[in-house]
């Protein structure tokens, strides 16, 4: 229960400062100056920054009044990392300021810290405007949270079918729904929908960004989301660089190649033209320790190559 309030706190926090309220300068927490510069971007921040129109407005907003609402900062040993602020620290800077009005939290640990940039984030933006990874980032921490309370719903059972499991051994606890429809009542979702976000916020951030372009679908960023880290790298830098098209069937057939994904891999599987693959011919133990058994490796290739040109000659005289 002590976890519980504490969660609730930190919420609590955070609604205050974006409501403008009076007492924001609670004890431990009051507002101070700090140098715009002193102050990290939270580690793996989940939200884009502000661009073209609605950054400009910022800038121009701050340019005339400066920054009104203070940013909210975690103080821990690596020094100051932003929680709630980035778009204001980020206009600031194009302005020109040296310093930025912060409140500054010293005894949160990292996940109370995620709380804080989760919270206001959406708060500020409102859930519909977010992009999709970031929609992602939302409901994957409100899941967190829901699980942490002991609470097993409905969102286990889709996301156990994602994941080909039986869910008919998921048991049966009877916070499923309340917990499922809590959730989907907030955000308008169903919980089908809020188990494939949770799954897409396993993605590596390059395919978060490409499901952001409109890249990806919803439905592909699942599926990729199954491969792993490295795989998914493969992946994204071969839609950049190769300009592979990463539509719904082609997907699929990427995700049928798990733990054997490869550039030369997928450039074969999808038929590339383009791709320089180079194919092998493997030799039988027989023949090669007949022919090549005291000649080394890196002249294999150039002997196998003339003697293909000699016999090839042969053949057409021959005909």
């Amino acid at each position: 229960m002590k976890a519980d309030a504490r969660k609730r706190r930190i919420f609590d926090d955070a609604v205050d400062l974006l409501c403008g309220a009076e007492d924001m300068a609670v004890p431990g927490s009051g507002i101070q100056m700090l140098p715009i510069d002193s102050i990290s971007p939270f580690r793996n921040h989940p939200f884009r920054l502000y661009e073209g129109e609605r950054l400009e407005d910022m800038v121009e907003s701050i340019r005339e009044h400066g920054i009104l609402n203070p940013v909210i900062v975690w103080k821990n040993a690596e020094g100051y990392e932003m929680l709630a602020g980035h778009n204001r620290q980020n206009a600031g800077r194009l302005v020109g300021l040296t310093e930025v009005p912060a409140i500054v939290k010293y005894d949160l640990t990292e996940k109370e810290a995620y709380v804080y940039v989760i919270e206001t984030n959406v708060m500020q933006r409102g859930f519909a405007e977010l992009l999709p990874s970031e929609k992602a980032a939302v409901l994957a921490e409100r899941y967190e949270k829901v699980s942490n309370q002991g609470r097993r719903n409905d969102i286990l059972q889709e996301i156990a079918k994602l994941n080909g499991a039986d869910t008919e051994t998921c048991g049966h606890d009877v916070h499923r729904k309340k917990s499922r429809d809590s959730i989907g009542e907030e955000y308008g979702m169903t919980g089908r929908n809020i188990a494939r976000y949770i799954r897409v916020n396993q993605l590596e951030q390059p395919l978060k960004e490409l499901l952001d372009e409109g890249g990806i679908s919803l439905v592909s960023a699942v599926e990729l989301s199954y491969l792993s880290p490295q795989e998914q790298r493969i992946v994204s830098d071969l839609a950049g660089k190769e300009k592979i098209k990463l539509n719904d069937n082609t997907v699929k057939r990427i995700k049928a190649m798990a733990g054997d994904v490869t550039r030369e891999h997928i450039l074969e599987n999808m038929g590339n033209k383009k791709s320089d693959i180079k194919k092998t011919i493997k030799l039988s133990l027989d023949v090669y320790e007949k022919y090549f058994k005291d000649i080394k490796a890196k002249d294999v290739a150039g002997i196998v190559e003339n003697a293909l040109a000699v016999w090839f000659s042969e053949e057409r005289d021959n005909v």
